[in-house]
């Protein structure tokens, strides 16, 4: 009797459940297990899905496409490169003699000029030497001048017969022997004074400098490996890329014409950071990478470029005049090869068969098999095929086209039309 209870319970709840399905178009039952529903009472199911249906775009009516007519303009031809800022010039400044740094006149990252004094070693003990070879000139300069006078009275006795033309001949001889030594002494009065000269330490070149690598009071040498700073010159600087040697004979053609631009972008390839031209291509190419090393300059006039950083590099070798082009998402390719949907008369689409030229992620050319002003289709493509028919929409104007749901998603409960069940 019990299981006899058990089994009645069990067949009712089923019963239930598959009316509950039924009635909300999930599942279609017999009347015995739908609890002998109507027509009527499946009228409304069956119009909710026809309600959805009727909303959607029929799928014998054009199809929804966006459209872009070829036209022409001028296209770069560009190489694109990732190179490395380097400073034009790079000197480490050290001391050119030994000594205590007195004094330090330059700020960290101060932008300096060529003779802009940048610190001063004690110049006692080279002032010294200074005076001492201009005493030591002076006191030369008078003996050669005693000389003089003693030369031209025994040449003047000589001639008279009143002195001796060997004490004349040698008087002459210490003449010549004091003005090679007042020559010495100016030799060595120059280089006790350019020794004095480097107890200031003076920038070699414009440029900014960088971290000190000294304080003041500490006893310097010109034997230092560290030196007392670094400047590098930002305005100009250089930048150094690779370039594969298949691009050469385009770079090298386009060097005989004229000066060639180039572009260093920002990591996004978009963001132009400064714009400069190619100064030399290396006179070698590396075999082990089968590359070119090509240096270029720019002004860097607002400090967008660092030495050391990564840039990506645009070269523009050369110039298409007037060539047609489309948008490259109207480009597509097939068995036979690319293939643009035209929409000519009637609003259909014919596949229509181009040959490609440049091409980038914006515009591709077109170099035979397109008329000029003709429209192709940019997006849209999934239902497209040759002689459909189209309805041409603007941009953003309405919704996009409708598309059955992939198989996957009726499987996990949706209705016959795409649309998601009504909550309970």
């Amino acid at each position: 009797m019990k299981r006899f209870l058990l089994f009645v319970i069990v067949l009712a709840a089923l019963a239930a459940a598959a009316k509950y399905f039924d009635q909300r178009g999930w599942i279609s039952l017999p009347a015995p297990f739908g609890g002998g529903a109507s027509t009527a009472d499946n009228a409304q199911p069956a119009a909710r899905r026809g309600g959805r249906r009727g909303r959607r775009a029929p799928e014998s009516g054009p199809i929804p496409v966006l459209t872009a007519k070829a036209h022409r303009e001028d296209v770069p031809v560009t190489a694109d490169a990732v190179g490395t800022a380097q400073a034009l010039n790079t000197v480490l400044v050290r001391s050119q003699v030994d000594g205590k740094l007195m004094a330090i006149t330059f700020k960290e990252g101060q932008d300096v000029k060529k003779g802009d004094v940048l610190a001063r070693i004690d110049p006692t003990t080279y002032q010294a030497l200074y005076d001492q070879a201009l005493a030591k000139k002076a006191q030369d300069e008078a003996q050669l001048a005693n000389a003089r006078h003693d030369l031209e009275r025994y040449t003047a006795l000589a001639k008279g017969d009143y002195g001796s033309k060997q004490q004349a001949d040698t008087q002459r001889a210490t003449v010549a022997q004091l003005v090679a030594q007042v020559a010495l002494d100016q030799a060595a009065l120059e280089s006790a004074r350019a020794t004095l000269d480097y107890a200031t330490v003076r920038a070699p070149i414009d440029g900014r400098t960088g971290l000190r690598q000294v304080d003041e009071g500490n006893i310097v040498h010109s034997s230092d490996a560290t030196g007392i700073v670094t400047i590098t010159q930002v305005r100009p600087i250089a930048l150094i890329f690779n370039l594969p040697q298949q691009q050469l004979r385009a770079l090298t053609a386009a060097l005989a014409r004229g000066p060639v631009p180039v572009e260093a972008l920002d990591g996004d390839g978009r963001t132009v950071l400064d714009k400069g031209t190619i100064r030399v291509v290396d006179n070698q190419v590396d075999q082990t990478t089968g590359t070119v090393k090509v240096k270029a300059t720019f002004p860097n006039a607002e400090l967008q470029l660092w030495p050391g950083q990564f840039v990506n590099v645009r070269i523009t070798t050369d110039t298409l005049r007037q060539a047609l082009v489309v948008p490259t998402a109207a480009v597509q390719r097939g068995p036979d090869g690319p293939f643009v949907y035209v929409v000519g008369e009637g609003a259909r689409v014919k596949m229509t068969p181009v040959t490609l030229g440049l091409q980038n992620e914006m515009l591709t050319v077109i170099d035979n098999g397109l008329a000029d002003a003709a429209e192709v289709v940019t997006t849209g493509f999934s239902r497209l095929s040759d002689g459909s028919a189209v309805s041409v929409s603007q941009p953003g104007a309405g919704a996009a086209p409708a598309v059955d749901p992939p198989p996957a998603e009726r499987r996990r409960g949706r209705g016959r039309d795409g649309a998601a069940p009504p909550k309970p």
